[in-house]
């Protein structure tokens, strides 16, 4: 499972969401607003309260952890690779 902490109005938040959204990727989205209770899970689960924080738990060998946008962007495009555009989805 891929889970993203982060903050509607960030900007680099944004791209990693976008990102995720153009390699089809099923998420779950934890706003992460200051003083909230998962700014707490946030600080204890990475060491900051800073956001875009990837966790991808989708290899139980290898757990994944990580800040900083232009990272998390490059690890999704490494592990999970850009859509073909000929992969169409058939409804028959």
């Amino acid at each position: 499972m891929l889970e993203l902490y982060q903050k509607e109005s960030c900007p680099f938040c944004a791209k990693v969401r976008r990102t995720m959204e153009e390699l089809d990727l099923d998420y779950l989205c934890h706003t992460s607003v200051k003083n909230s209770t998962k700014r707490k899970i946030l600080k204890n689960l990475g060491g900051r309260e800073a956001v875009p924080f990837l966790i991808d738990t989708n290899n139980p060998d290898n757990l994944v952890m990580m800040y900083e946008s232009d990272d998390i962007i490059d690890y999704l495009y490494k592990t999970y690779g850009k859509k073909k555009s000929n992969d169409a989805i058939s409804l028959e």
